[in-house]
């Protein structure tokens, strides 16, 4: 599928099942407590389909395709029927209406714990934090070695590289020091501290784990397979054996050797390889042919399959996953209010911000890795417009609830010239903080 294409489908697909669901929280509770929904919309615009239900609401998908809305009987809006006063939204109590305003979040809090819940069912691949550090890096500085696995990080236990990059992600918002726990490849335990405060103010995540340094142990240069009747198994390589030098140089990871065989094979095909096998050294010559393998551009080849990085699955049962499904909704809520807590301090830049072009692209990647990724990216978007909405700014729902929790303390409603004031003041700042994240998501394709 077109990255481009990709994205703004799996866009899509992303606010239409979150905010539908989101809208459909208002109208599930509204009808609980007795208030008339005279719309249920699935995108916005002109309808493409239409039907009048058998409790009078109007069902619709519209033309854009954009989330939803709902629409109630409010007598803000118009002349009401007096027999339908009893169904109009504010003629409801403040705890009913509270409880309809909040519906919206708390649904999008129970996708969260469902999406996170069908990511551990389905599983999420990826590989094991084996680890190693840019040289002059921080991560070389705290004593990072390549091979090192990660055991813990800021005194959480994890299991996969993203995990464990998850909560460095989130401990550079703050740049405070960062225990991590790893075992070297000797097997002994280690305790290191990334001292992320050596790290410069108001940059970006990006460039912070540029300066971090801390990355993937490369891949071995361990054969995995010898294709038959290729150069290699003429010149009598075997699975199993571990490149270590070629042409006279020390080879240390499937990369290096990658890189080198084109590049020498250029010029002279014929290449001397050393491999380990079986605890000893072995000199091979090995005759490079130029051929396209499995569709690959024509190159240098000597027809080896090498041992990919270790895989990791997090992938648990239907019991343990409920268990796992709460821990990562807490855990995500807290660096979520982490982040917002240290951008409005100032502690963190409000270059971290990312919009719809931001959130495409991650939702086109998400979705290209397979459903236990996009299941995650999911539960996290969804999380985050909990979060947002209950935000006390006018014009969301956090900000209807601020003025109904007014009128529980003073006993009535918010005037309307307050409510009007408070609207304008949300707008502007709402799209303040969409051109903010909008100007972020065109940065990041501008050269630096």
């Amino acid at each position: 599928m077109n990255s481009v294409f990709g994205s703004v489908f799996w866009l899509l697909v992303t606010l239409g099942v979150l905010v539908t669901f989101h809208e459909f929280g208002h109208y599930w509770v509204a009808r609980r407590c007795g208030v008339k929904v005279l719309r249920f919309s699935v995108g916005f615009g002109k309808a493409i389909w239409k039907r009048i239900g058998k409790d009078g609401t109007e069902y619709q998908v519209a033309m854009i395709p954009l989330g939803g809305y709902v629409k109630m009987l409010d007598a803000r809006e118009g002349e009401v029927d007096p027999a339908l006063a009893g169904q109009e939204f504010t003629a409801k109590p403040v705890w009913q209406r509270i409880a309809i305003v909040a519906a919206g979040p708390a649904f999008n809090l129970i996708f969260t714990l469902f999406a996170f819940w069908l990511m551990f069912i389905v599983g999420k691949p990826d590989v094991a934090p084996v680890i190693a550090a840019v040289p002059q890096s921080i991560a070389a500085q705290a004593g990072v070695q390549t091979g090192d696995r990660i055991l813990s990080v800021g005194g959480r236990a994890v299991q996969t590289w993203s995990d464990s990059m998850d909560v460095v992600a989130n401990s550079l918002l703050g740049r405070d020091p960062l225990p991590m726990q790893v075992r070297g490849t000797d097997g002994a335990t280690r305790n290191l501290v990334l001292p992320l405060d050596h790290l410069p103010a108001g940059q970006d995540i990006g460039q912070y784990l540029d300066e971090l340094g801390l990355k993937l142990a490369p891949s071995p240069a361990v054969v995995a397979l010898v294709l038959p009747g290729k150069p290699a198994s003429v010149g009598g390589m075997q699975g199993g054996d571990r490149v270590i030098g070629l042409n006279g140089t020390a080879v240390d990871s499937y990369e290096e050797f990658q890189r080198l065989v084109p590049q020498e094979a250029a010029k002279s095909p014929t290449l001397a390889i050393v491999v380990e096998r079986g605890g000893k050294t072995l000199p091979l010559s090995v005759t490079a042919r130029m051929e396209s393998l499995e569709g690959q551009p024509t190159n240098w080849v000597i027809g080896v399959q090498f041992a990919q990085r270790e895989p990791a699955v997090l992938r648990y049962g239907p019991l343990k996953a409920i268990g796992g499904s709460l821990e990562m909704t807490w855990n995500s809520a807290a660096s979520t209010f982490n982040m917002i807590g240290k951008m409005l301090t100032g502690q963190a830049s409000t270059k971290n911000l990312s919009g719809v072009i931001g959130i495409a692209q991650v939702a086109n990647a998400s979705a290209s890795m397979g459903m236990g990724w996009f299941f995650s990216f999911l539960a996290m978007v969804s999380l985050s417009l909990a979060i947002l909405n209950l935000m006390p700014i006018p014009v969301l729902d956090g900000g209807w609830l601020l003025y109904y929790l007014i009128e529980l303390v003073k006993g009535s409603p918010v005037s309307e010239r307050a409510m009007m004031a408070g609207q304008y003041v949300g707008l502007v700042m709402l799209f303040t903080l969409m051109g903010l994240a909008f100007y972020n998501d065109i940065h990041r394709f501008l050269p630096t």
